[in-house]
């Protein structure tokens, strides 16, 4: 897999998030079968970057946690024989990996979050990207069923990976 990473913010993290990042997204694509080896690109912004993104790209004027930018489109989540993954222009030529798109994180809601839900901060980054890639795969939270769904996904992976609410 590669992973990206790119800080447009002078808040830090106190992980090293391309490796855990990395490590999350691989368990996520492996749990979720998925045939290819992908690249997916990491921002770490803060409320006012990640506000003008949502604002751009989903024309609301707020801050938020993550956004995930899909690259692919999946008809059904995690149908990777019908998202289009092995045409010429979602696969590098040089490295063979499948592009499936961008996550944003907010560095600021990240520590924020792990604080009010009592939880550390590794945890709520590795659930942040666990819920990105999810997305990326083409997952969504729209009805209670698919919110459920998700949530068992991610817990599963976060468990495995030892990213506890404890």
């Amino acid at each position: 897999m590669i992973f990206y990473v790119e800080s447009e913010t002078d808040e830090a993290l106190p992980l090293d998030p391309e490796a855990v990042g990395r490590q999350v997204a691989e368990a996520v694509l492996l749990s979720e079968n998925c045939p290819f080896e992908a690249c997916i690109s990491l921002l770490l912004t803060d409320d006012d970057g990640i506000r003008a993104l949502n604002r751009t790209h989903r024309k609301k004027d707020e801050t938020t946690d993550v956004l995930s930018f899909p690259a692919l489109s999946f008809p059904a989540p995690a149908d990777y024989a019908r998202a289009g993954w092995d045409t010429p222009a979602a696969t590098d030529p040089d490295t063979g990996t499948v592009w499936l798109g961008d996550i944003v994180v907010n560095v600021g809601r990240v520590s924020a979050q792990a604080e009010a839900y009592g939880h550390g901060t590794g945890r709520e980054f590795a659930f942040l990207i666990a819920h990105s890639v999810l997305h990326l795969i083409g997952y969504d939270h729209e009805t209670a069923a698919d919110a459920a769904g998700m949530e068992a996904r991610q817990e599963r992976v976060l468990r495995s990976l030892g990213f506890t609410r404890e």
